[in-house]
């Protein structure tokens, strides 16, 4: 059978299920001590935005970000590892949150409509993601014109973010934070 690029990225950036199930317990007892929705309330998501949780995990942000784009709003929970989307989907249904979409990525396809989002962030895990150009033009074709991305390095270092992101050709670094880095779209 042959592997095409789709195929070969969702299997090197999507981490076995064992691990999957130890780093959500480990974001669940982090949660705790740190709640990292806190985040979401710097970056600037408003009632009604369409706003994408891009490697969305185990869920940390849904709740909170459910609450910020509203009623009027979506947010859509994307993840490669099926077990992501199958925890944020119980995650949701449990809390009520009709305004989170789950959605199963294929490799660096998000399966998303061109231009869908207001803001896009992908939080602690860019680290993991093996082709961060393709990527990083993932995110851009689902942003909007004017649309907003939040990337942190996750674990590597901030100047390794910062080259990818200027070699992506696609985003701009418009603000840097300690936590994050805004970008919009070229």
């Amino acid at each position: 059978m042959i592997k095409t690029g789709h195929e070969t990225a969702e299997r090197a950036d999507r981490m076995p299920g064992f691990y999957f199930r130890l780093m959500s317990c480990t974001i669940h007892i982090r949660d705790r001590f740190r709640p990292p929705a806190r985040l979401l309330d710097e970056v600037g998501i408003q009632e009604g935005m369409t706003v994408v949780d891009y490697g969305c995990g185990p869920g940390s942000y849904i709740k909170k970000a459910s609450g910020l784009v509203g009623a009027t709003g979506t947010v859509y929970a994307v993840d490669v590892h099926e077990l992501a989307v199958g925890s944020v989907s119980r995650r949701a249904r449990k809390e009520g949150l009709t305004n989170v979409v789950p959605i199963l990525a294929k490799g660096y396809d998000s399966t998303l409509p061109d231009a869908a989002a207001d803001l896009v962030y992908a939080l602690d895990m860019f680290h993991m993601v093996e082709d961060q150009k393709a990527f990083l033009a993932e995110l851009h074709r689902i942003a909007k014109p004017n649309g907003t991305l939040i990337l942190d390095e996750g674990h590597q270092s901030r100047e390794k973010t910062r080259r990818a992101l200027q070699a992506s050709a696609v985003w701009t670094i418009e603000e840097e934070t300690g936590e994050y880095l805004r970008c919009r779209p070229r």
